[in-house]
């Protein structure tokens, strides 16, 4: 009984700034949100790259039932709480993709700004619903393998707090999917909707983290019929 009494005389003087400040040093666990930027007009591509097949196969009678987008979603489904899908003028063509696949999906309504103002709003959505880590993909690229997914968020989840990205690298080349941390999302948004997502990694480089792994995928840039045509040629 005295106990108790002792930790009821306790909470009472506690006052409510104490308590928040509590809370706020306790560690909390990172929850994950999937992005994938899909409002690009594929132009050198000369279709929408989010629905080519994947993997590609030259033989029309074994034709792929993936896409790259479906497939992004599936390669981030497994390690995210949700995955956002941003669009542009071609949401309708998407929104099929995107619903089959249990995604979610945003629209960029002047995706004419470029990349960057589609990952500012991707953002703001993941903090509107609570997350504060984002996993993010283009979708111009083929899709990492789940493993390599869950491998780039558990290394994140072991990093120390000075560590606000994580961005995989094959060969010597930095890829997708990159993982950014409630502060690098934070930098992100401040940035003018004209900014690019590289330079503010390379600002903040000594917060960022690089690990290798063994997917070439996340390295890859798919951006004209011959780039795709070479995927299949491989």
């Amino acid at each position: 009984m005295a106990f108790v009494v002792q930790a009821l005389d306790l909470s009472r003087s506690l006052t409510f700034s104490s308590l928040s400040a509590i809370f706020r040093t306790m560690p909390q666990a990172a929850s994950f949100a999937g992005v994938i930027l899909a409002a690009g007009e594929s132009s050198r591509m000369g279709r929408d790259k989010a629905l080519l097949p994947w993997p590609p196969n030259a033989n029309a009678q074994t034709r792929s039932s993936d896409t790259f987008l479906s497939a992004a979603i599936k390669s981030l489904n497994l390690s995210t709480d949700f995955v956002l899908v941003v669009a542009g003028q071609n949401e309708a063509a998407l929104t099929p993709v995107v619903y089959s696949n249990a995604a979610s999906m945003i629209v960029n309504p002047d995706a004419s700004r470029g990349q960057f103002s589609s990952l500012q709003i991707a953002l703001r959505e993941v903090l509107n619903r609570g997350r504060d880590t984002a996993i993010i993909t283009l979708v111009d690229r083929p899709p990492a393998k789940p493993v390599t997914v869950q491998k780039l968020r558990e290394a994140f989840g072991a990093a120390p707090d000075s560590v606000w990205g994580l961005v995989p690298e094959s060969s010597g080349k930095h890829g997708h999917p990159f993982i950014a941390g409630r502060d690098l999302i934070e930098r992100f948004l401040r940035e003018p909707v004209t900014g690019n997502a590289r330079d503010v990694e390379h600002r903040y480089q000594q917060h960022i983290q690089y690990l290798a792994v063994d997917d070439p995928n996340v390295a890859l840039n798919i951006n004209t019929p011959e780039d795709y045509a070479a995927l299949t040629a491989g």
